[in-house]
């Protein structure tokens, strides 16, 4: 699988090829966050980490970026095998 890139993760989020999980859908509530705002955190951020989980072995990323109101905020993306975006979590910081 090629390597996850900020350039791939914002074609997918622009073509809206993602998938917000449970737990990011939850966080975004949480905080008052909307869809766009989380679009926002890709389209503005940068990759600040990469990772590796520990049971799946699947890459993701941590991108901090800014919300829709200019907060700093991160969430931790990967790419399923079928090439979907999927938002594991979001949170502010």
């Amino acid at each position: 699988m090629p390597q996850l890139t900020l350039a791939r993760i914002r074609a997918l989020v622009r073509a809206l090829n993602y998938v917000v999980s449970i737990h990011a859908a939850d966080e975004l509530q949480d905080d008052s966050l909307s869809i766009l705002d989380l679009e926002n955190i890709v389209l503005t951020g940068r990759i600040i980490e990469r990772q590796r989980d520990r049971q799946t072995r699947e890459a993701k990323v941590l991108i901090r970026g800014r919300t829709l109101d200019g907060s700093a905020a991160e969430t931790v993306v990967k790419v399923s095998s079928s090439g979907t975006l999927f938002f594991i979590t979001i949170y502010l910081v």
